[in-house]
């Protein structure tokens, strides 16, 4: 017998995608489906900028920096920009910080959903095609200012290797080889890590490399913000392994950011990149 208090809807079986569930039962709750007002909207909303991830041996890294803004204004100095999608899988957020962490939650749910419709996980490919998929939803926003560009890592149970997506506000999605970054200060980023990265970074050295990127991506970039000694406020840091994803501790980060920046009182414009052998730039 069914529940007089649920529509029908609610107990018809086979939906494994709640967003798609959503969009028949209630899109006005999506939030792609909200009417906005003519123009440009971007110039109203906090964003987020800066995100970085690469792989190492083992596992993924996924960085990203404390600040949004506003226009010319630091809107917020301790926002949070890297997520759990879910155990093994990890989305960093770039663009309209309001609609961003709303994607990142439905995203979340639609990997719990399909998970407990399916009685498995998505594979890789298909958590970052369900991603693509949202991105595309948002395009009338996008062009209206309110863009939404995320990046999304996980390590690959079948492949056994941490991966890295990249899309574009249209929702395509393009797979990324070592490291990548997003946001307002990525241009920086990725030069940084060209020349700190290395194919056999260990965790340790692969975490610092990433703050390095950020450092440098703060000196070159205003809407980046670097570590903050002042108010002690660090990067946030996710690791993803086969034994599942973590957040860095803020005493974790805090330890290698401390010599990172001690590293860059001798030399500002940060490591060399080691010809051969070493480790990232001399700063384990």
């Amino acid at each position: 017998m069914s529940d007089p208090r649920l529509p029908a809807s609610y107990l018809q079986p086979g939906i494994s995608s709640f967003s798609d569930f959503l969009a028949g039962e209630s899109p006005e709750l999506l939030p792609s489906r909200r009417a906005l007002p003519q123009g440009q909207a971007g110039d109203l909303a906090p964003h987020g900028t800066t995100i970085v991830a690469a792989t190492f041996p083992g596992g993924v890294v996924m960085a990203g920096d404390r600040r949004a803004t506003m226009g010319n204004i630091i809107a917020q100095r301790d926002i949070e920009k890297v997520f759990p999608a879910d155990e093994y899988s990890v989305v960093g957020i770039a663009g309209t910080a309001g609609l961003a962490v709303e994607m990142v939650r439905l995203f979340q749910t639609e990997l719990e959903h399909y998970e407990k419709i399916e009685g498995t996980t998505l594979s890789m490919d298909g958590k970052a095609n369900r991603l693509a998929a949202l991105i595309r939803a948002n395009l009338g926003m996008a062009m209206q200012g309110l863009s939404v560009v995320p990046l999304f890592a996980g390590f690959d149970l079948r492949q056994s290797q941490g991966r890295i997506f990249s899309y574009d506000i249209t929702g395509g999605r393009y797979e990324e080889t070592a490291f990548y970054s997003v946001g307002s200060g990525s241009l920086f980023a990725k030069g940084s890590l060209k020349k700190l990265y290395r194919e056999d970074l260990d965790e340790t050295q692969c975490v610092t490399a990433v703050i390095q990127a950020l450092y440098d991506a703060a000196d070159d970039d205003s809407a980046t913000g670097g570590p903050d000694m002042a108010r002690r406020i660090f990067p946030v840091v996710r690791v993803i392994t086969v034994e599942g994803g973590r957040r860095l501790s803020d005493e974790e980060v805090a330890e290698i950011a401390d010599r990172v920046i001690a590293g860059r009182m001798i030399r500002p414009d940060g490591p060399g990149a080691p010809l051969t052998g070493g480790t990232t730039g001399g700063q384990r």
